[in-house]
């Protein structure tokens, strides 16, 4: 009797889990190597249902699923510190409480020690420190991510791979944790590094805002549907043998 009712409000779930997705990636159209929530729906469990001598699908709604890892623009900096990826790989780095993520987000820095750390002071995984003393400006990186300071390599900036980036659960401030369902870590060779550039983050703003508005009108409608189910229920319950 409470099929419909349960379909109609896991439609609405669905539908502010996806305003509330698309409100995150609108927040984040300026956030270097941000990727947007793909808003894809995934049935929920079906059971057989029997009418008569018909038997039938009972289905329990929807539900969101998914993140687009697709590539963002390339915007170029001049900055020596800054590097893009082209491809789908990534820098591994180690948070302040000495776990491990993933990120796009090339801006790099020096610590006070000279290490080699994103904007929010996580450190490069491997690690790399520059000479004391050293200039940002004299820093050259590869391609192949090999940083030197006047032609003496210090080291590689290695890339890190998963086996499914759709399954990497966003961390904040551009972070990724691998999850059973991504895999883990592994050294990777696909991609490449560009110096003084960085990567923007790739949400379609407008797309966004047509989506926000269809996902407000979808959630109208399965709230409609679940005030159509409550005036069923009531006149059953009002009927009289």
């Amino acid at each position: 009797m409470f099929e419909g009712l349960y379909s109609a409000a896991s439609g609405m779930t669905a539908q502010q889990d996806r305003l509330d997705a698309l409100a995150n990636d609108v927040a984040n159209v300026s956030t270097t190597g941000y990727k947007h929530t793909r808003v894809a729906f995934r049935d929920l469990l079906y059971s057989r249902a029997e009418n008569g001598r018909t038997m039938h699908g009972a289905g329990a709604g929807a539900a969101v699923d998914g993140r687009s890892m697709s590539q963002g623009a390339l915007r170029e900096t001049g900055r020596a510190l800054d590097v893009a990826i082209e491809g789908d790989d990534f820098i591994r780095v180690r948070r302040p409480d000495g776990s491990l993520a993933l990120t796009r987000d090339g801006s790099l820095r020096a610590d006070a020690r000279g290490r080699l750390c994103t904007a929010h002071g996580d450190l490069v995984e491997p690690p790399l420190s520059l000479p004391p003393g050293t200039s940002e400006d004299d820093v050259r990186i590869a391609s192949d991510g090999t940083v030197s300071v006047a032609d003496r390599a210090l080291g590689r900036l290695q890339l890190f791979t998963v086996r499914a980036p759709q399954g990497l659960r966003a961390d904040g401030q551009s972070r990724f944790v691998t999850t059973a369902a991504s895999g883990a870590a592994q050294a990777a060779t696909g991609s490449s590094l560009v110096q003084g550039a960085l990567e923007a983050s790739n949400v379609d703003l407008a797309s966004a805002m047509v989506d926000m508005i269809d996902a407000q009108r979808s959630f109208q409608l399965a709230s409609r549907a679940v005030q159509t189910q409550d005036q069923m229920l009531q006149i059953a319950n009002g009927l009289r043998s």
